[in-house]
């Protein structure tokens, strides 16, 4: 059988695809899997269910992220987070370099950012030790598909080489598909978090099931 991954039904073949045009492809179809689950009241469910996974933490410094268009909202954590830890959102430096990261808290005055991304207006520069990364699609290994940008597997690089950090992806049950193009340069996320459920990383050497699509 050839790898594809299906929505609707739109079926995309894969195999015939150079890297470039199999990201492109699969990106596409997450977006529309993602803009489908938007605003179906699915959110509430995946705040509870990733504030209880991160649990009773203190004296953490957590970044989570400024929901845009679709994104999964992770506000509510974030806010409820504030009270025992540091919170910051990323910041995008320049294209080819890790995130920067800039103390948030709940009513901070915001700024626009790059690619229409809002910003602390001012804060502390931090660095986490845990984050809440937006993606696009996921897989069930806990491989992350992003944006293109490659800033988050930069970033993720460049802070587990200094200190133990954690990396928790939120998104909906409907942006898991098979078939990711992964990458030497790609982190793996330690879990991702949606409406029903927590998906751990797999140890190494470990094969991930194919979802039921």
């Amino acid at each position: 059988m050839k790898p594809s991954w299906q929505t609707g039904r739109k079926r995309i073949n894969l195999r015939a695809m150079d890297m470039t045009e199999k990201k492109a492809a699969l990106r596409s179809a997450a977006f529309a899997a993602r803009a489908g689950a938007h605003g179906q009241g699915l959110d509430g469910a995946a705040q509870a269910r990733l504030l209880a996974d991160i649990g009773a933490v203190e004296g953490r410094i957590v970044s989570g992220y400024m929901p845009m268009r679709t994104e999964i909202d992770p506000l509510p954590v974030m806010t409820a987070l504030a009270s025992a830890n540091r919170i910051c959102v990323p910041v995008i430096a320049g294209k080819g370099q890790p995130l920067t990261f800039r103390e948030w808290h709940p009513g901070c005055a915001m700024i626009d950012g790059p690619f229409g991304a809002e910003v602390p207006e001012a804060g502390d520069w931090l660095e986490p030790d845990l984050l809440i990364a937006p993606l696009v699609g996921f897989d069930a290994g806990c491989n992350r598909l992003g944006y293109g940008g490659g800033f988050y597997d930069r970033t993720l690089e460049r802070l587990r080489a200094l200190r133990p950090t954690r990396a928790i992806g939120f998104a909906y049950d409907a942006q898991q598909m098979a078939g990711l193009v992964i990458e030497p340069t790609d982190q793996v996320l330690d879990a991702v978090v949606t409406e029903t459920r927590v998906i751990r990383a797999l140890p190494e050497g470990a094969q991930a099931p194919n979802p039921k699509i």
